[in-house]
């Protein structure tokens, strides 16, 4: 049951029209959709599911009929899709109208600043520039955990997962073009599929969220370059959160709001204050097919005569980059398409393929922040030897022939995201590649009489059908 307390403050900034409507489809069961990697399912049909529409505003999502047991698809695991909330979609949208003023060829430098579990940013990933790089920064080290686990599955090759908190990234000396604050808030867009959010709720619980949404923000215009753009969003109804920091912004940062061009038959709603009257975008159950979603986009002023603006991020002088030059795992960038493009990079035992383009934001990102992967993570280094990662199996820039394969079906498929070992026949010793109808899942090093296991045991499905 909804909190009395938050159906007044709700009717009372809606209106009795709009309250009806959505308290009408609050009642009803959540939406399930799902939004597919354009990397991986280029001609891939989700044949096991019965489909109910595409999502509008997102070119890849659609809409299901049902809630499948997405854990026991191996499509999943290999990321050929996302499991995602509809109007959170919508993010890529937002990015795809911003990059129409862009250069395509010079690619943006991005940060998704609260980013787990991970599907705005790769929502954004797929709208993006192409040589673009995207910092996804999680400041709770579990959920950062599942972020990098999440990213991994894309398989993007130019992604830096971090574990920080806003105020780390003031003192990186880095400079990002467009930043998505997508922030923690009261939750009152996920009522209807979190009863978890209704118990934790309360007014004091709003106002708490809305200081801290304003300190994020805070902290993200101070690495955002001059000319370039924020996306703000939330998951919730209240004007304290919504309206009233983007209002803050304006007065306190002097953010310009930015008019994002959108098809009115997509049922999204504007502003629901006088006080800002400003360009913003709710998508209110009953209205639009999914759940609570606000987000606003605004832009920080440009220096005078320059739209991208004077402040660069600089390269770091020889003696303090620490890994690049590096022959630890050297050969290892063979294993990558395009590998002429990449540098080697190192951490610990770790070894990373890193695109020369955005060498220097990487290494300075390895020496001011906490980085959980960067790049294409090729393998650890075990002795003279170099182990693959599963990472780089997942990754888009696999080189398929590197690694001797072996089709699974999918009862071996299950049994390899279970970790359990398995047996081949007629394959060659060594590492072998494992893939599910064309998709990579991982590695196993075939021993002769069985095969190890190289699924990482933190992400194995601890699940039986």
């Amino acid at each position: 049951m909804l909190p009395d307390t938050f159906c007044k403050r709700t009717r009372a900034l809606l209106g009795d029209e709009r309250w009806s409507v959505m308290e009408n489809a609050l009642s009803k069961e959540p939406t399930v959709s799902v939004r597919c990697n354009p990397w991986k399912s280029a001609g891939w049909q989700p044949e096991r599911w019965q489909t109910d529409g595409a999502v509008p505003w997102c070119a890849e999502g659609f809409y299901l009929k049902t809630r499948p047991s997405f854990t026991f698809d191996p499509f999943l695991h290999a990321g050929v899709y996302y499991v995602q909330e509809a109007s959170s979609m919508f993010v890529s949208h937002a990015v795809r109208e911003l990059v129409k003023m862009w250069d395509e060829e010079r690619g943006m430098l991005v940060l998704d600043m609260c980013a787990a579990p991970g599907g705005k940013s790769t929502a954004m990933l797929g709208a993006l520039p192409k040589d673009s790089m995207l910092f996804s920064n999680e400041p709770l080290r579990l959920r950062a955990n599942i972020l990098a686990e999440n990213l991994s599955k894309y398989g993007h090759p130019n992604v830096v997962v971090t574990n920080n908190y806003p105020n780390d990234y003031e003192r990186s000396g880095l400079l990002f073009d467009l930043i998505l604050c997508d922030v923690p808030c009261s939750g009152e867009g996920m009522f209807r599929k979190d009863a978890g959010a209704i118990e934790e709720w309360s007014e004091e619980h709003v106002r708490q969220c809305s200081q801290l949404q304003r300190e994020i923000v805070n902290s993200a215009w101070k690495v955002l370059r001059p000319g370039g753009f924020l996306i703000y969003s939330t998951c919730t109804f209240n004007r304290e959160e919504n309206e009233d920091n983007v209002r803050w912004m304006v007065d306190e940062l002097e953010a310009t709001p930015w008019l994002i061009d959108y098809d009115r038959n997509w049922g999204i709603q504007g502003s629901m204050t006088e006080e800002y009257a400003g360009p913003c975008y709710r998508f209110l159950p009953g209205f639009t097919r999914g759940e609570g979603l606000f987000m606003s986009v605004v832009r920080k002023l440009p220096l005078e005569n320059t739209e991208r603006g004077q402040k660069k991020n600089i390269p770091l002088p020889p003696s303090k980059r620490k890994g690049s030059n590096l022959q630890k795992g050297k050969k290892a960038i063979e294993w990558i398409e395009g590998n002429e493009g990449y540098e080697v990079l190192n951490k610990g035992d770790m070894v990373y393929g890193v695109s020369r383009r955005w060498l220097s934001e990487v290494e300075r990102g390895m020496m001011h922040l906490r980085v959980l992967q960067a790049g294409v993570t090729l393998g650890t280094q075990k002795g003279k030897d170099l182990l693959p990662d599963v990472r780089l199996a997942l990754s888009t820039v696999l080189r398929h022939d590197a690694f001797p394969q072996m089709a699974l079906d999918y009862e071996q498929a299950m049994a390899y995201l279970h970790r359990e070992a398995l047996v081949f026949h007629d394959t060659p010793r060594g590492v072998v590649l494992v893939s599910y109808q064309g998709f990579p899942l991982g590695f196993v090093k075939n021993v002769g009489n069985r095969a190890n296991n190289l699924y990482p045991a933190e992400w194995r499905v601890r699940k039986r059908e």
